[in-house]
């Protein structure tokens, strides 16, 4: 069963929009697109996460991705599987968009983790976020902010 609409949860510059949730695959994984911003830099800490691999696919533009110290460039048709427990974070030092396709495997991160992350950033209303607020989201759904 499909649906036309999706949601868009917005963080920031980010927009998600998930094809897949977890429930719906009896947990074997998940699936979001998201877009990032041409010459968006993350705001957010750099993450790891110990319960599932993250495999991000380019369907536009190019993102920037820096995993265990390491940068890549990912491109339209190219993809990258971040092992659990790597540190990583991505940046658009480009002047395009890019759109990118994660697949979270097993699916045990869902859209609730992005729109708790998206509340905390919003209640800043404009100044710095609550680091705190968004650490204990992070470790609530298993992703483990860098020191």
């Amino acid at each position: 069963m499909g649906t036309n609409t999706r949601e868009e949860i917005r963080i920031g510059p980010l927009t998600i929009r998930f094809l897949l949730e977890g429930e719906r695959s009896g947990g074997s994984v998940a699936v979001f697109e998201f877009d990032v911003p041409a010459g968006t830099r993350l705001p957010g800490s750099a993450h790891s996460h110990d319960g599932y691999e993250e495999t991000i696919y380019g369907l536009e533009g190019v993102l920037t991705l820096t995993v265990d110290g390491h940068e890549t460039e990912l491109a339209p048709g190219e993809v990258l599987c971040i092992p659990r427990g790597l540190v990583h974070r991505f940046d658009n030092d480009h002047d395009v968009d890019a759109k990118m396709l994660a697949i979270v495997s097993p699916g045990i991160l869902g859209p609730d983790y992005f729109r708790e992350i998206a509340a905390v950033i919003q209640a800043a209303a404009g100044g710095p976020p609550d680091h705190a607020a968004l650490a204990e989201v992070m470790r609530r759904h298993g992703l483990t902010p860098a020191p």
